[in-house]
């Protein structure tokens, strides 16, 4: 016997044998009296979908009833993003999870930010225990970086148990892509005694950094040499933001401001973006090295020992100011480009000085 719903602009109330079939055994809706159930609006086009309800009567538009055609392509939808988050439930549950809208009375406590939760494979709303906290976007959507950074709606990095928060963002073909986002933390092994008032010179775009010990460049990494490879005690040439961060710590015998300064006439206001970024990993026991190479600020180590025995850096990071907005095709292809060197994706998003990380990595749930 199908069943039928009645939309009263909020949710679809189900009523016969709507509990035991569909929220107690497959997890959709929440309980009402007796063996009544609530929808949400995207719970029923499914439901619909798959012919399990036989129609929708939509008591807002005069009682007309809808199936799933018509319930999914009426005006007004439900909510300006609703066609896109019916793909992305349909998508989840054809992978085997039951997930619901990310409110009360459906879950207790839900993952602020988050559109849906989805539960561990064989768990539902029963259980207590959410696996993904999803936001759903569509490929057009503007994301303010924000967005990525709002209390729960990413995780740190140490909390492995946590939930999963997660993006999903579907393309113009009704492709999705899933990202996993968190709060990254620093925790490097790099950092060293630095010398004190070694001679500089401070060049139109660089400095020169004369006699450095060795191990400015070997155990610290900071610069290159001017040598090249074949050297004995290299000479060093520093970009303006490693000169600014050896200033400041006394280390050459340049003026800090001077240097800041013709960091901003070279690159504005973004210099001190990158400066922040930089300084907070390399007070972290993290060396950040140009990435350039990879269309990012910088490249990240956490472990330096010597340039000689020197692994693959783990991160690509970008920095940008944190009203930023992005797009999710720009975010698909950083994340793409750093996955496809075997790195992960790190923003740091700058407001006057103080950093907020956020990190995302393709994810298959």
């Amino acid at each position: 016997m199908t069943l039928e719903g009645r939309f009263d602009g909020e949710v679809v109330r189900v009523a016969g044998d709507a509990r035991q079939r569909f929220h107690d055994a497959r997890g959709y809706g929440y309980p009402l009296e007796g063996n009544e159930i609530a929808l949400a609006p995207v719970e029923a086009a499914h439901l619909l979908f798959r012919e399990d309800l036989s129609g929708v009567v939509d008591e807002p538009a005069g009682g007309a009833v809808r199936g799933f055609r018509a319930f999914l392509s009426r005006e007004p939808t439900p909510s300006p993003d609703f066609g896109i988050r019916f793909l992305v439930y349909a998508d989840l549950r054809s992978r085997g999870f039951y997930l619901a809208p990310a409110r009360e009375p459906w879950v207790a406590d839900p993952p602020h930010a988050a559109d849906l939760v989805v539960f561990p494979r064989g768990k539902g709303p029963a259980d207590g225990e959410i696996q993904y906290g999803l936001r759903v976007v569509g490929e057009r959507t503007d994301l303010p970086a924000t967005a990525l950074l709002e209390d729960g709606a990413t995780r740190s990095s140490d909390d492995p148990d946590g939930v999963t928060n997660a993006l999903a963002v579907v393309d113009e073909e009704s492709e999705i892509t899933y990202f996993e986002r968190r709060r990254p933390t620093f925790d490097g092994t790099s950092a060293s005694e630095l010398p004190s008032g070694l001679e500089a010179d401070l060049l139109e775009d660089r400095v020169i950094c004369w006699d450095p010990p060795v191990s400015l460049y070997e155990r610290t990494f900071y610069g290159q040499p001017l040598e090249g490879r074949e050297y004995d005690e290299p000479t060093l040439q520093c970009s303006l933001v490693e000169a600014a961060h050896l200033a400041e710590a006394g280390a050459i015998d340049l003026d800090p401001e001077t240097v800041h300064a013709r960091g901003r006439a070279v690159e504005g206001d973004r210099f001190d973006r990158r400066f922040a970024v930089y300084a907070h990993l390399r007070a972290a026991g993290v060396v950040p090295k140009t990435g350039y190479k990879f269309g990012a600020d910088f490249r990240t180590y956490d472990a330096v020992t010597n340039v000689d025995d020197l692994a693959h850096s783990e991160r690509l990071v970008r920095v940008l100011p944190a009203d930023h907005v992005f797009e999710p095709r720009d975010l698909s292809l950083d994340v793409r480009l750093a996955h496809g060197v075997r790195k992960t994706m790190v923003f740091g998003l700058v407001d006057d000085g103080v950093v907020e990380w956020v990190s995302l990595e393709r994810l298959t749930p």
